[in-house]
C-alpha cells in the first residue's frame, strides 16, 4: 500500500532517466546498501518505498520509481487538461489501468498522493529533449521539487546548461555525487530540501534533528567500542604450559616462543576485527569490500602500517617518555637466565627509545618453571607504538564507515572518467594531529588500561575520541586509506 504524505513525516518520490542514479541516491539517502542497483538502463520497473527509521519510528519516506516511458504523451495530456487541478491525479484516473502507462502511472501515483519530487539527472550527459519534456511535465504537477545533479564522472561541460534548464522548473537544484556523498553533505541536502516548499520546514527540522541526534548516538557507542577494544588489546595475555620432560634443546624452546607470539598477535588481530564488526553494524553497511591497497587490508602488524600510522618520531618520543616509567623494563625477553637475545629499557629514557625505534617487542615474554612444568606466557602489550598504530587504525575504519556511501556499490570504478579518491596528502595517523596535551592523556589512557583500571584517564579519552570521530564526519578519509 503506497505511503500518504502526511504533515509530519516527509515522503519524496525519486525520479529521472533509467541509469540516472535514483537507485543509488536512495540508497544513499536511506543507508540501505541493499537496495538493488543495477548499471543496465531500466532495471527499476516499479515503485518502491524506503523508510528511515530511527529508533523505531519513521521520520521520512524515499520511494524509488521507474523512468518515464511515454513523456511526451503525458506532458500532451496534461496541457490538454490545465484546468485540471491535480493532473497526476486525474492522469491516473483515466489512465490507471492502461497497460501502456503502466510504468509511468507507478511513478505519478506518489505525487498524487501527496510526495515531493527529487528529480535525478545525470550531469555527464548533455541535455536531450526528453529531458525537457521531463522538466517541464514534473513542473506541471504543482508539487514540491527538487533536482540532483548526480555527475559521477569529471566531465562537467554540460553541468551550466544542466543548472540553467532545472533552475527554470525546480525549486532547488543540487550537485550530489551518490557514490562519494559523506554524512555532511547528505545533512546538507535534506537542509535544501527544505527550500522546496516552506510548509515542509517544520517537519524537515525535526528530521534533521533526529537524523543529527542519531548521528552522535552512533559516535558515542563507536567511541565505546574503541575504548573497549584498546582496554581489552592493552591487558591481552596468552598462555601455554609445556611439560619439562616435552622440552628438549634451546631451539624447541624458541619455537614455543614463535608460536607464542603468532596466538599473541592473532588475538589482537581478532580483537580489531570484532571491533570493526560492531563499528561497520553501527553504520549500517552490509555490502562493503575494502580495496586492497587500503591501509585497512594491510595486516596489523605489517610495516606499511606501522611505517604510515601512530605518530611521528618526534611526538611519539614525547609520548614514549611520559610512558617510561609505566613501562619499567617490560620488554625484557629473558626469564630465569632463559634469554632470547634482548635486555631490559629501564625508565623514561626507554620510553623515548621504544617511540623512536618501530621495531622494538611489542610485548613480554615470560617463562616460569614450577612442578615438571615450564609455563609460557606473553603480554600485556609494553610497547608505546602500538596502542596509537591500533588506535589510528580503529579510527580510520570509523571514517571509512561513516563516510563510504552505501550507494556506492553502483560506482564503476574502472571508468576513465569516474570521479577519484582524494589524493594521499600525507602518510600518518589521525593521532598525530591531536596536541601534544592530548597526546599524553591518552599515553595515561593506555597505562590505566594496561593497569586494569578505569577512571578519569578513560572518560578523558573517551572525550578525544568522540572528537575525533566528529571531525571525521566531514569526511577527511580517503587520503590516508592508501599507501
Amino acid at each position: 500500500m503506497a505511503v500518504q504524505a502526511t504533515e509530519t513525516i516527509p515522503v519524496l518520490a525519486i525520479m529521472g532517466h533509467p541509469n540516472a542514479g535514483k537507485s543509488s541516491v536512495v540508497a544513499t539517502l536511506t543507508e540501505n546498501d541493499r537496495i538493488e542497483i543495477d548499471k543496465r538502463a531500466g532495471t527499476t520497473t516499479r515503485s518502491d518505498e524506503y523508510p528511515v527509521v530511527i529508533d523505531g519510528r519513521t521520520i521520512m519516506v524515499f520511494i524509488d520509481t521507474p523512468g518515464f516511458q511515454n513523456p511526451s504523451d503525458i506532458l500532451e495530456w496534461f496541457q490538454a487538461h490545465a484546468e485540471e487541478r491535480d493532473l497526476a491525479g486525474a492522469f491516473l484516473a483515466e489512465h490507471g489501468d492502461d497497460p501502456l502507462f503502466s510504468h509511468d502511472c507507478a511513478l505519478l501515483r506518489p505525487v498524487a498522493n501527496g510526495a515531493g519530487i527529487i528529480l535525478v539527472v545525470d550531469g555527464s550527459k548533455r541535455i536531450k529533449e526528453k529531458d525537457r519534456t521531463e522538466m517541464e511535465l514534473l513542473r506541471l504537477t504543482g508539487r514540491p521539487r527538487m533536482a540532483i545533479l548526480n555527475n559521477l564522472t569529471t566531465v562537467d561541460r554540460h553541468m551550466p546548461a544542466w543548472q540553467d534548464a532545472l533552475n527554470k522548473s525546480f525549486n532547488a537544484v543540487r550537485e550530489f555525487n551518490a557514490h562519494r556523498a559523506t554524512y555532511a553533505e547528505r545533512v546538507a541536502l535534506l537542509s535544501a530540501l527544505k527550500t522546496i516548499d516552506q510548509r515542509w520546514e517544520p517537519m524537515l527540522n525535526e528530521t534533521i534533528r533526529t537524523f543529527e541526534h542519531d548521528w552522535e548516538r552512533r559516535i558515542d557507542e563507536s567511541a565505546g567500542v574503541i575504548i573497549e577494544l584498546m582496554r581489552d588489546a592493552l591487558t591481552f595475555k596468552v598462555t601455554r604450559v609445556v611439560k619439562v620432560d616435552d622440552l628438549g634443546s634451546e631451539d624447541e624452546r624458541e619455537a614455543i616462543r614463535l608460536r607464542l607470539v603468532r596466538a599473541f598477535q592473532d588475538g589482537l588481530r581478532k580483537l580489531e576485527l570484532d571491533a570493526r564488526q560492531q563499528i561497520r553494524a553501527n553504520f549500517r553497511h552490509h555490502v562493503w569490500d575494502l580495496p586492497p591497497d587500503s591501509l585497512l587490508s594491510k595486516d596489523l602488524f605489517s610495516d606499511e602500517v606501522g611505517h604510515a600510522l601512530g605518530l611521528t618520531q618526534r611526538k611519539l618520543a614525547v609520548a614514549g617518555a611520559a610512558a617510561g616509567a609505566a613501562a619499567g623494563g617490560a620488554i625484557d625477553l629473558g626469564v630465569g637466565g632463559l634469554s632470547f637475545g634482548a635486555g631490559a629499557l629501564i625508565g623514561a629514557a626507554a620510553g623515548g627509545v621504544l617511540g623512536i625505534l618501530g621495531g622494538a617487542a611489542l610485548a613480554k615474554v615470560d617463562i616460569q618453571r614450577t612442578l615438571g612444568v615450564e609455563r609460557f606466557s606473553m603480554g600485556p602489550v609494553t610497547n608505546p607504538r602500538f596502542p596509537f598504530v591500533l588506535l589510528d587504525r580503529v579510527l580510520l575504519y570509523c571514517a571509512q564507515a561513516m563516510n563510504w556511501s552505501h550507494g556506492r556499490k553502483a560506482a564503476d570504478e574502472d571508468a576513465p572518467n569516474r570521479v577519484p579518491d582524494r589524493p594521499v596528502s600525507k602518510k600518518q595517523g589521525y593521532t598525530d594531529d591531536l596536541t601534544s596535551v592530548d597526546q599524553k592523556a591518552l599515553v595515561k589512557f593506555f597505562a590505566a588500561a594496561r593497569a586494569g583500571k578505569r577512571g578519569p584517564h578513560e572518560e578523558q579519552a573517551r572525550v578525544i575520541i568522540k572528537g575525533l570521530l566528529r571531525e571525521l564526519s566531514c569526511g577527511e578519509v580517503d587520503a590516508r586509506l592508501h599507501l
